[in-house]
């Protein structure tokens, strides 16, 4: 394509200047070369290249083509939602001071100071459900009718004790900055399913009900870290457009916008190959999604085509844009529109005081939805090939932090055990993995630490976690990390 002669003037200049970077390239001969290529690794090949377009020793036969990850942001607390632990009534306000001294746990700064370590039994009534008779609180009684869907892992665990660390392990792998999320993972491993929209879309949920802690979270948990940044995942926006800049600006017709991508192109294609930086073909990539993106989103944003049937599944809340129901149901739409991963965000689930208050406003934001859109899925056929995962970055203590009376107490942060549950994609529905003590303190039975979490969803979305890496200075980066993994095995169909 020629250039204006203004145009080429100007990138002619640039291409003169001597920057750090290609001065690296055009001296790079001999081991100097040798030493740069094992550096940078697959940052020097094009931001294009994915894991999924190549040779691929790291393919297994999948279980899953996408999922939908619900992510409770704050810990929610196990002992009121799934690990049942009626034996606890009698032992209200028991001073827990010198047990916990011999169970060698470090405790936060907001408890350890406590005079006294009061145990605080749930306060909620649980039944069996399903064929497994699996104990649920009262407050998921939508989470109780699909019991048979659902397998629930009561025996997790995490290493970190606060929640930005926490959160960074569950979700990237690592409590360190700069690593990729695990939806950047997929969508580089796997690629996407449709070219129009991305592979990793990203949906914060708003609340509808009353709460009083919002934990704050950074885009580290949806970031591409050492990936190419076309890996990250797209927010999506709870009001408005879902993504700004969605209509050609007044004056501007879809012909001449398409004429002013394909100029730039051109200028980023002959930067590229002068400069070698991948970054250049990663912003002309996001280029091209906006341009596809601006006639596929006003489609998947519109919910008033959805039935009445829909509403009726999923609530009234689902009508309010941005509500937790509403980013159920659009997790629905984007995964049958071939969306990778959808990852939702529902903060509000920290509890240090006012907990039964708190977590029955925060169930109830969240229980019909996650009923409603299994079974969505299920009715729709996708649920099989669809994993979707539920929980938080670790639990909370059996012990009350601060005032504990007859009806309100809080709890403190807890990594050596909590609860989650899983559905579709290959995970056996239907049943209960893995015990607790009777204090839901440690584990007893099958414990599942993060990184064999995250080994699961690989192997089920067709990934060997062990095999599965990218070089990033001169290491093999993993999502897993170099500590052993395991698949859970138990768990699967």
């Amino acid at each position: 394509m020629n250039l204006p002669p203004v145009w080429q003037a100007t990138f002619d200049r640039y291409n003169e200047a001597m920057t750090r970077r290609q001065f690296f390239r055009r001296s790079g001969t001999g081991l100097g070369a040798v030493a740069l290529s094992a550096l940078l690794g697959n940052r020097l090949a094009a931001a294009g290249d994915t894991a999924a377009g190549a040779p691929a020793p790291w393919k297994i036969a999948p279980k899953a083509k996408r999922a939908i990850y619900i992510s409770l942001i704050g810990a929610p607390s196990q002992l009121e939602l799934f690990d049942y632990k009626p034996d606890l009534e009698k032992r209200f306000r028991e001073d827990l001071k010198d047990w916990l001294a011999g169970q060698g746990e470090r405790l936060t700064g907001m408890t350890a100071k406590q005079a006294a370590f009061p145990l605080a039994p749930a306060r909620f009534k649980f039944a069996q459900h399903g064929k497994s008779g699996a104990w649920i609180s009262e407050l998921l009684p939508w989470t109780a009718k699909m019991a048979d869907d659902i397998c629930i892992i009561r025996s997790m665990k995490t290493d970190a004790i606060n929640h930005e660390p926490a959160n960074q392990l569950v979700y990237t792998g690592s409590m360190q900055n700069g690593k990729a999320s695990i939806g950047s993972w997929l969508a580089y491993g796997l690629g996407s399913l449709n070219q129009d929209l991305p592979a990793f879309v990203v949906l914060h949920a708003k609340h509808t009900s009353p709460f009083s802690n919002v934990q704050a979270i950074s885009s580290r948990l949806w970031g591409s870290g050492f990936l190419p940044g076309k890996h990250a995942g797209v927010s999506f926006r709870p009001q408005g457009d879902p993504v700004l800049y969605l209509n050609d600006a007044p004056g501007v017709p879809r012909e001449l916008r398409r004429e002013m991508l394909d100029g730039l192109e051109a200028l980023n294609r002959r930067s590229y190959e002068a400069i070698g930086d991948p970054e250049i073909q990663t912003r002309t990539q996001q280029y091209e999604m906006a341009f596809r993106m601006q006639a596929s989103i006003p489609e998947l944003a519109d919910l008033a085509k959805e039935p009445e049937s829909t509403y009726a599944l999923y609530g009234e809340e689902a009508r309010q844009r941005g509500s937790f129901a509403s980013s159920a149901l659009m997790a629905r739409r984007l995964v049958e529109r071939g969306v990778r991963f959808v990852q939702i965000f529902h903060r509000g689930w920290d509890q240090h005081g006012t907990l039964p208050r708190d977590i029955a406003s925060q169930c109830k934001d969240v229980d019909q939805a996650c009923y409603a859109l299994v079974q969505d899925l299920k009715q729709r056929g996708l649920l099989d090939d669809t994993l979707v995962i539920w929980g938080g970055e670790f639990g909370r203590t059996v012990y009350s932090q601060g005032t504990l009376t007859e009806t309100n107490y809080g709890r403190d942060h807890h990594p050596r055990c909590f609860s989650i549950w899983m559905a579709g994609g290959g995970i056996k529905g239907g049943q209960v993995y893995g015990e607790t003590d009777e204090m839901s303190y440690n584990i007893v039975k099958d414990p599942v630490h993060v990184r064999d979490l995250h080994a699961t969803i690989l192997h089920q979305m067709g990934l060997d976690h062990e095999k599965f890496s990218y070089k990033f200075q001169g290491l093999d980066q993993r999502l897993t990390g170099v500590v052993p993994a395991k698949v859970v095995q138990g768990i699967l169909a």
